[in-house]
């Protein structure tokens, strides 16, 4: 069975250092993907924009800067509040948005609790399939027994 973590939050796109406008987000967490995070921001359009990146890269941001490239996530305080900002690029084109610091915080502590960090793998069954590809099938008993008979013809034929 498939845990499922969400939250509808309030992020903010950050226009300028004076302006930004509210953009309602689903935070999403799936723990048959656990190494991923889901972001769908829902802009005025008929379908939400989604983004996908790395659990760890945001726990990681909670913290201290990090990312490179696509997607990069830092903490910083904007009038006395706590925030976590996310700037992603696209070919379509980049933005930079904010959250509040403590709900991205309580949320990714239950995706924490569904999936402990180090288990990741297990819920992939990576180890299961692994085990269940190299197990020995009858047909291995043909590859393993003596060696096989040479292309080469006995007495120079």
């Amino acid at each position: 069975m498939h845990t499922v973590v969400e939250r509808e939050l309030e992020l903010k796109l950050v226009l300028s250092p004076r302006r930004s406008i509210p953009v309602p987000a689903r935070l999403s967490y799936y723990s048959d993907e656990p190494y991923a995070v889901h972001i769908a921001f829902h802009i005025d359009s008929e379908h939400p924009v989604d983004w996908t990146f790395g659990r760890e890269l945001l726990i990681e941001g909670v913290f201290r800067p990090c990312g490179d490239g696509d997607v990069r996530v830092w903490p910083t305080k904007v009038a006395g509040r706590s925030v976590v900002l996310m700037a992603l690029s696209s070919p379509d084109g980049d933005a930079l948005l904010e959250a509040p610091a403590a709900q991205v915080s309580a949320w990714l502590e239950r995706t924490l609790r569904a999936v402990p960090p180090g288990s990741e793998a297990e819920q992939l069954g990576i180890d299961d399939g692994l085990a269940e590809l190299l197990a020995p099938t009858p047909a291995d008993d043909l590859w393993l027994r003596g060696p096989w008979p040479s292309d080469e013809s006995k007495d120079g034929e």
